[in-house]
């Protein structure tokens, strides 16, 4: 990573090394992990559900099971709802972080 060329271009006009590790490497290494952690949005709602069954805490989970074992469809309805906004926020703040990381993904 510190022997690319546009590294060592940065190297050559005189930049120091924390610019040089905040605004090349540090954003260049960024991007994989707010992609993953963008993915991991929607797991963390499904996982949400398992845990609080398995801990019998009362939360959004159980909320949801129970309604799908009563089918209570409004109930149901309005999580499915729920998670699809936040999954939607999620990818919205990942696309916003990717031109703000890389400004060759910023559109005009």
């Amino acid at each position: 990573m510190l022997s690319r060329p546009y590294i060592r271009t940065a190297r050559a006009r005189g930049s120091g090394a924390f610019w040089l590790i905040r605004h090349h490497i540090l954003r260049n290494a960024a991007i994989p992990v707010v992609t993953v952690l963008g993915l991991q949005a929607g797991r963390l709602l499904g996982g949400a559900i398992i845990i609080e069954l398995v801990s019998g805490i009362h939360g959004l989970g159980t909320l949801t099971v129970n309604s799908i074992l009563q089918r209570d469809f409004p109930v149901l309805q309005g999580y499915v709802l729920f998670a699809a906004a936040i999954v939607v926020v999620a990818n919205l703040v990942v696309d916003g972080l990717y031109g703000w990381l890389n400004p060759k993904v910023r559109t005009a």
